[in-house]
């Protein structure tokens, strides 16, 4: 009687949901806008951890220590005049 059981539960648990596009347009929105909370949450708590995810964006994009080395460039132009 329990196997009857597990297995009807099982077969019930498998059939695919049947949605709209505007269900599921929906349910991603939401799923968006909370992990967004999440990351404002986290980097609350750990701003070593915002600090090093902005530094990876930035090398990503190459822009990290741009600004150093053009004033650095600077610097050394007025040097040399």
């Amino acid at each position: 009687m329990l196997i009857i059981g597990v297995f009807v539960g099982l077969k019930l648990l498998s059939k695919p949901k049947i949605r709209t596009e505007a269900e599921f347009e929906r349910n991603a929105a939401e799923s968006s806008s909370l992990g967004g909370a999440v990351n404002a949450l986290q980097e609350a708590f750990d701003p070593a951890a915002a600090r090093a995810n902005e530094v990876q964006t930035q090398l990503k994009e190459g822009r990290y220590a741009k600004k150093k080395r053009e004033g650095r460039a600077n610097d050394d132009t007025e040097v040399e005049n």
